[in-house]
């Protein structure tokens, strides 16, 4: 599971984890299975302690809510996409990259639905991800989008007065289409719809954001 890539056996000082760490950690294991197999809609106390083989109590002395156990699930969600964004290759022109950008998003968003959905909507009534939290992650994440786009200006490929913004723009537009193509996609079969594939649906999102960056040149 990715969910493994954020968790140890170990502490930090190499030493392996106490029996509350471990049990924290069989927590939130439960939890992204149910995210990732039941969705969103799942993650309720009951289903996650029963899920981990333990209480419902251990959730509150461990996390202090179920809320803490859906940040951790939102801030772990943030590091892979920024893994996913991180990974895009410089070495072409600053618009192609920003349009490389705009397709990582969507393929991580199409891979991990319930995860995105927990991450950018409110899935869960009553949960947002504190605000110390929310920032620290957009900062690594809508940071990557908002330095591709000050070198297109730079590079005279766009023309822009203010790179957040723009990036801003960019995201918006981007976030519609890919919650368009995740409500799409919970639904029946669409006869006849124009995109009938992934590979139609690349080509669709290129060209939106080709589109949506002209707007900018």
């Amino acid at each position: 599971m990715l969910y493994h890539c954020y968790t140890t056996s170990t502490s930090a000082g190499g030493d392996p984890i106490s029996p509350r760490e471990a049990a924290a950690e069989r927590l939130l294991e439960a939890a992204w299975e149910l995210l990732t197999t039941e969705g969103p809609a799942s993650l309720t106390t009951r289903r996650i302690a029963e899920r981990a083989g333990t209480s419902t109590m251990s959730i509150y002395s461990r996390y202090g809510s179920k809320d803490g156990i859906l940040e951790e699930l939102y801030t772990q969600g943030m590091r892979m996409l920024e893994d996913e964004l991180a990974a895009v290759p410089g070495g072409t022109d600053a618009r192609a990259r920003i349009i490389e950008l705009g397709s990582a998003y969507r393929r991580f968003a199409v891979a991990n639905p319930g995860l995105y959905s927990l991450m950018f909507e409110r899935p869960v009534p009553g949960f947002t991800p504190s605000g110390e939290t929310r920032l620290e992650a957009l900062g690594r994440t809508f940071g990557i989008l908002v330095s591709a786009m000050e070198e297109a200006s730079v590079e005279g490929l766009i023309r822009i007065a203010d790179a957040i913004e723009t990036s801003y723009l960019f995201w918006a537009a981007l976030h519609g289409m890919v919650s368009l193509e995740l409500t799409h996609a919970e639904r029946d079969d669409l006869p006849g719809w124009f995109i009938d594939g992934q590979e139609a649906a690349e080509r669709v999102y290129e060209h939106g954001m080709d589109i949506v960056l002209d707007g900018f040149s």
